[in-house]
């Protein structure tokens, strides 16, 4: 880890080595995949990824760094990213396990678990003995609900390891899911034998003498469980109806209470205290519980039965009614839903109404042999009693992280929670990140660094206008600005002055540039228009013209941002101001992004300014287009993947939003991975 910027000197060296000198390629490249594989195995995913990035570049042939981006971007949770690269990978490569188990992974993390069985499947093909090959296809015949398949892969790793309380543990769930509590019972007692400090498997051996009827045993179990500091709501939950029905109801209500505070979104938490609330008589934090429980869970129509009862009990007919009707809906054979309703009826003082309700329970009533016979499904009878947590908290979190040495070369990997100082070291998708644009690409002396980025800054005409040595420094294309010093804005202010006296002797026309760029890095972008305009006045070569001109848009959109920031323009989102006056300034930035396209097609920055201008007024299909004319320009362009991403995103095209993130943290934007885990 200390030798971060050691393997950063490496791989500057080595990029430029390898450019220099194609002869040395399979050097260079076995050294930068050597480095990327120790950044890999510190974590440092973003940094590993802009090595194998140079290898696929050199050779585009080779399976295995395609694998190794693969690993590093499911480490960021970049799984569309993964999925693309394993891909390539198994093309390049069809007979390596590891890249069968990668692609598995991804495809079991975006829950397409038909898929993933195949690839498990192919890798133990290759690899039959691979124990997390086999407890990963357990896991997603499970998730399949093939649960007599999953118990055959466990059933030949516990014949291997008879005593592994991980496999005991699994097949105990298999079962329960199977409804064979004796094979539960017994697989999971013998794993809190094993295993006596985990909670999960007490939690899971509570739920299974819950519905064995053993209330004592699973009492013990459940605070067996809590004591060994189980965050699960389910064990919460499951030990308040124990002691609800042991009449312990001061008991329930706090474990209710605890079961809402670790799972504030989970209906069920809500439920079951709103039925302890009613059954002691607390109606009005009873329906305030029910409320919330429905508002979580809108399809749940039992709860809306049991919130019906409490508004009957408070005297509110109308919407007990409304409740009541929706349950006879769904549950039309459901005969206490009828009664209810018309008692709320009769006290509404609506007895013809009530006397229909009365007779169809009657009707139904009288009919019942014949529609049970006809009739066995569950709308005939509704669970109206409190939800007992069936699964198991820690079943799909035990194999949560992902193996990078199974992948690589089949051998298990103890995964470790590392912290870091560095803002760019391991899971960097863990770290906030606000959901706003890049920021334009301007020209200026000064540049803060993008070390990751990928992003090409250069540009033929750039460069010969920089040949010309027409300014006292040379321009730089960045979208990172550097803060300046007192010292430097003095400086600034200093050459505006001499800069000024030579203008009055002379009107030259790369003097009004001159000074207008130093007008801009003091932020007078006024004087800096205007002084553009004047030397654009005097010019006819064609390149400087653009280059000129792309600097004027640049800073009307400054001057505008900082009006608008002010208050001096009145406008909303669109550009749009009292009068017309931003939206007129829009239409002119747009107007000489245009320009310099006409003068140069190829002009990347172009094309991506007018883009993000674009963005700011919501014609988000017309940024789409430029965006994407921009990467045509720049297949490497960082920033245009992670803008159109984002565009693509506030237009509802989620999976396109998602790859352009993809891209764009491949392309050394590590904000991107915060984004992905947050809308994928």
């Amino acid at each position: 880890m200390k030798h971060r910027y050691l393997y950063g000197f490496l791989f500057i060296v080595l990029l430029f080595a390898s450019r220099l000198v194609p002869c040395h390629a399979q050097l260079n490249t076995d050294r930068i995949t050597s480095i990327g594989r120790n950044a890999l195995y510190f974590e440092d995913y973003v940094l590993s990824i802009q090595y194998f990035n140079q290898v696929i570049k050199l050779k585009p042939y080779l399976a295995e760094p395609f694998l190794l981006r693969a690993i590093a971007k499911i480490q960021l949770q970049d799984y569309t990213g993964a999925l693309s690269d394993c891909n390539a990978s198994i093309e390049r490569n069809p007979f390596h396990p590891g890249a069968f188990y990668t692609r598995g992974f991804v495809y079991r993390q975006m829950k397409e678990y038909e898929k993933a069985e195949q690839d498990f499947t192919q890798a133990l093909v290759f690899s039959p003995d691979n124990k997390t090959y086999l407890m990963l296809r357990a896991d997603v015949l499970f998730q399949q609900e093939k649960y007599g398949q999953a118990l055959q892969d466990m059933d030949y790793l516990l014949h291997r390891e008879p005593n592994s309380p991980a496999y005991l543990f699994e097949k105990g769930i298999i079962c329960l899911n199977m409804k064979d509590t004796v094979c539960a019972f017994d697989m999971l007692s013998q794993n809190v034998r094993y295993d006596s400090q985990n909670a999960a498997a007490w939690s899971a051996l509570g739920v299974v003498n819950i519905c064995l009827g053993s209330d004592s045993a699973a009492m013990e179990n459940l605070t067996r469980a809590i004591d060994l500091g189980s965050k699960w709501a389910g064990d919460y939950i499951n030990r308040g109806i124990l002691s609800y029905r042991r009449h312990n109801y001061r008991g329930a209500l706090s474990d209710y209470d605890n079961a809402v505070r670790l799972a504030p979104e989970d209906g069920s938490c809500y439920y079951n205290r709103g039925l302890l609330r009613a059954e002691v008589g607390d109606y009005n934090r009873a329906l305030e519980d029910l409320d919330k429980a429905v508002e979580l869970l809108p399809d749940n129509i039992e709860m809306r039965y049991q919130r019906s009862v409490v508004l009957m009990q408070l005297g509110q007919w109308a919407p007990a009614l409304n409740d009541l009707d929706t349950m006879i809906a769904v549950y039309p054979y459901f005969l206490p839903s009828y009664y209810l309703a018309a008692q709320a009826k009769t006290a509404l003082g609506e007895k013809k109404a009530a006397y229909t309700y009365r007779k169809t329970a009657y009707d139904l009533e009288q009919k019942k042999d014949s529609i049970l016979a006809a009739r066995k499904d569950s709308l005939l009878t509704p669970n109206t009693d409190v939800h007992i947590a069936q699964s198991s908290p820690d079943r799909r979190n035990r194999r949560k992280e992902f193996s990078a040495r199974t992948a690589q070369n089949g051998e298990d990997l103890a995964n470790e929670q590392t912290n870091y100082s560095s803002e760019t070291r391991g899971a960097v998708q863990k770290r906030y990140a606000d959901v706003v644009n890049e920021q334009n690409i301007t020209l200026s002396y000064y540049i803060n660094q993008q070390s990751m980025r990928r992003t090409n800054y250069s540009h033929a005409v750039l460069d010969r206008f920089n040949r010309k040595h027409l300014l006292p420094a040379a321009l730089h294309a960045t979208g990172q600005e550097l803060t300046l010093t007192a010292d430097m804005v003095n400086s600034h202010f200093d050459n505006i002055t001499r800069l000024s006296r030579q203008l009055d002797n002379n009107s030259d026309p790369y003097t009004f540039f001159a000074r207008a760029i130093e007008f801009a890095l003091v932020q007078d972008y006024a004087s800096a228009i205007d002084d553009c305009t004047k030397a654009l006045t005097l010019l006819k070569d064609d390149y400087i013209v653009c280059i000129i001109t792309f600097c004027r848009a640049n800073w009307r959109y400054r001057l505008l941002e900082y009006r608008l920031a002010n208050g001096e323009l009145n406008a909303d989102y669109k550009g749009q101001s009292v009068g017309g006056k931003a939206e007129m300034d829009f239409d002119i930035m747009l107007r000489d992004y245009d320009y310099v396209i006409r003068l140069q097609p190829d002009f990347a920055f172009a094309y991506y300014n007018k883009a993000n201008i674009l963005c700011r007024q919501k014609d988000f299909d017309a940024a789409i287009q430029n965006y994407t004319r921009a990467i045509g320009c720049d297949a490497d362009f960082a920033e245009a993947y992670f803008n159109r991403g984002l565009t693509y995103i506030y237009t509802d095209q989620i999976d396109e939003g998602i790859r352009d993130l993809s891209k764009a943290g491949e392309l050394g934007i590590y904000q991107a991975y915060n984004l992905i885990t947050r809308f994928q």
